[in-house]
């Protein structure tokens, strides 16, 4: 039986690949270092410094909202996040300036003192932490109202059922809400479609001075916000507001995990100068029967 030959030659063709390999990525190397020093290509580079602070208020986040024609008179729509603890958002221009005169034009006839929710009972009482006037619209109550909440569920990305009627509200000077939660502790309160999950407020108009919503318990560097010389006293004890006509605030008052947020706590100033017309939407975490 013959015995197999093996070629002497295989060792040189394997080095010799070994070599080419080698060599075409000494070039490429090379021709990568070229680029590089001629400015060419250049390395992404990461810092922890250039990394967003998430309670950085120097620079708020800004997104545009498109817009028909039919609404240029109200102005350019746009959204700020304005706070992450807690979880606050500014939708300017939402409402139009006929929108807000209608719900003052239809509330001022059934205007009453204002009142705080009793926990035991459930019923409405007087209270000192609130001074204002104000009354309830009921949900659906005509086109126009229906037409708002209809925007605000599309804002909040909670359905209309699940919130309670617009309560429209009026501040005088030296009027005032002390910081409050929107949330309930008791279970009488959250029978009829659970806890509160978060509030829509409305401004109706402008506020020359005073009467900011005020976050105490918010967490960031508070005087980092673009308005900060426009905000009263009160205004800066916490993270603020300036109440303007169309815009409307969305904050929530339970986390991502369903937990209450009590960074949630706030207030309404008071107004030092002019009229502050507001209307607040309460929305729940189920349905709420009106």
């Amino acid at each position: 039986m013959a015995k197999p030959r093996y070629s002497r030659l295989q060792p040189r063709k394997s080095s010799s690949s070994s070599t080419l390999i080698l060599t075409l990525l000494l070039v490429f190397t090379f021709l990568i270092l070229i680029l590089l020093a001629l400015g060419i290509l250049s390395i992404p580079s990461s810092s922890r410094n250039d990394l967003p602070k998430p309670n950085d208020l120097t620079s708020i986040a800004r997104n545009t909202i498109q817009t028909s024609d039919d609404d240029e008179e109200r102005g350019e729509q746009w959204v700020e996040v304005v706070s992450w603890e807690p979880r606050a958002f500014v939708y300017h221009n939402f409402l139009t300036k006929e929108e807000c005169d209608y719900l003052i034009d239809i509330a001022k006839p059934s205007m009453q003192k204002s009142t705080v929710v009793d926990s035991e009972t459930g019923k409405s009482k007087d209270s000192r932490v609130r001074t204002s006037s104000g009354t309830f619209l009921p949900r659906g109550r005509d086109k126009i109202v229906r037409n708002i909440e209809k925007k605000i569920a599309d804002f909040s990305f909670i359905p209309v059922e699940h919130g309670e009627g617009l309560q429209v509200l009026h501040y005088e000077v030296g009027q005032k809400y002390e910081p409050h939660y929107d949330y309930f502790l008791d279970d009488f309160n959250t029978k009829n479609g659970g806890q509160r999950i978060a509030t829509v407020l409305m401004y109706l108009t402008d506020v020359e001075e005073g009467g900011e919503t005020v976050f105490p318990a918010a967490k960031g560097n508070f005087s980092s916000v673009p308005w900060w010389n426009e905000l009263s006293d009160c205004g800066k004890k916490g993270l603020s507001i300036k109440p303007r006509r169309g815009d409307a605030l969305l904050f929530w008052s339970m986390k991502p995990d369903a937990t209450l947020d009590s960074s949630s706590l706030h207030g309404g100033c008071p107004v030092i100068k002019g009229n502050k017309w507001s209307s607040t939407k309460w929305l729940r975490v189920n349905e709420y029967k009106a």
